[in-house]
């Protein structure tokens, strides 16, 4: 289906389920990460799509989208230090929130140069997801990340400022 493996389509479904998750904590708690529920559901699948995305070679070798995979969880391990270590000190919850979001964005560049080159069937929107329009569709997911994460640096601070002592982003579940 969808010229899908197994695999490619279990990939997917994860991937999908993800994606929920993270736009459930991003519109409840205005935030990705561990203290909820969705955050926590989101990062063990995003983890989890990675993973089996390692497994899916469209052209025989380790290509783009198995280095935005290596990136997410590098961005992951980052976002986990920063909320259990002493290394970033009061920049801790900036970089934590900031990159659990950076993951978002990263599960939006492939899902929409698939869904773009696949779909509709038969006369997909997109030849390739090297298409200019789609690399013009990913700066502006780009800029909206940008928006969110400023959005939520501000949300931070003001945090910061009501409760100076405060330092993760707090259970939210």
């Amino acid at each position: 289906m969808f010229g899908l493996t197994s695999l490619g389509m279990f990939h997917t479904a994860i991937s999908v389920f993800a994606v929920s998750a993270g736009v459930v904590a991003l519109v409840r708690y205005q935030a990705i990460g561990p203290d909820s529920r969705a955050g926590r559901i989101y990062i063990a699948l995003t983890i989890a799509t990675c993973l089996t995305g390692f497994g899916i070679f469209e052209h025989d070798g380790f290509g783009k989208p198995h280095a935005l995979g290596v990136i997410t969880l590098a961005t992951l391990a980052v976002a986990f230090l920063a909320a259990h270590s002493q290394l970033l000190g009061d920049l801790a919850p900036y970089v934590e929130r900031v990159a659990y979001s950076l993951t978002f964005f990263f599960h939006i560049i492939p899902a929409m140069a698939e869904s773009a080159t696949r779909l509709p069937l038969g006369t997909p929107l997109l030849q390739s997801p090297e298409d200019p329009a789609l690399q013009a569709a990913n700066g502006v997911c780009f800029l909206l990340f940008l928006i969110g994460a400023t959005f939520q640096v501000r949300a931070i601070r003001r945090l910061h400022r009501q409760s100076p002592g405060i330092h993760g982003l707090g259970s939210q579940d």
